[in-house]
């Protein structure tokens, strides 16, 4: 219960997933997901700068197992963060990793916090992917 201070400790969101990426990208999401939303506590920042295969990998698959989150959303498919979730997940049935995130899925996803996790998470990957638009003057506006 809060003390009208802010939230108290069993007022925090529990976390439903990580967002994972080079330089500031998952601190940048996040935060921005935080600053609209109000819900950025259900993401867990991992930033790697520096970071070897091995050592991204480790990092992922620690952050998991203290969180038990079960949902990993990376920046580029082929990344060293992607690629270290892929090796995480072989073998998982109960997880789920979607790569190339954008700032619309991780919305749709925190408010969807009545739905399951695995569920949200390819929602929003849709409704993400489907946020993508090509404004120009050689063809008008174009869904991607």
């Amino acid at each position: 219960m809060s003390d009208g201070q802010g939230p108290a400790e069993n007022d925090k969101p529990t976390p439903r997933a990580i967002v994972a990426g080079h330089g500031d990208f998952a601190n940048g999401l996040v935060s921005a997901v935080d600053l609209i939303t109000g819900r950025g506590g259900q993401l867990i920042p991992v930033a790697v700068p520096g970071l070897c295969a091995e050592d991204i990998e480790a990092l992922i698959r620690e952050r998991m197992r203290e969180s038990g989150v079960k949902v990993i959303f990376t920046d580029l498919q082929a990344g060293s963060c992607t690629m270290a979730a892929r090796r995480i997940l072989r073998g998982v049935d109960d997880a789920l990793l979607i790569a190339g995130v954008n700032l619309p899925t991780l919305l749709d996803f925190v408010f969807a916090d009545q739905m399951p996790v695995i569920d949200a998470a390819r929602r929003s990957a849709e409704r993400g992917r489907s946020a993508i638009t090509v404004v120009g003057s050689a063809g008008g506006v174009k869904q991607a």
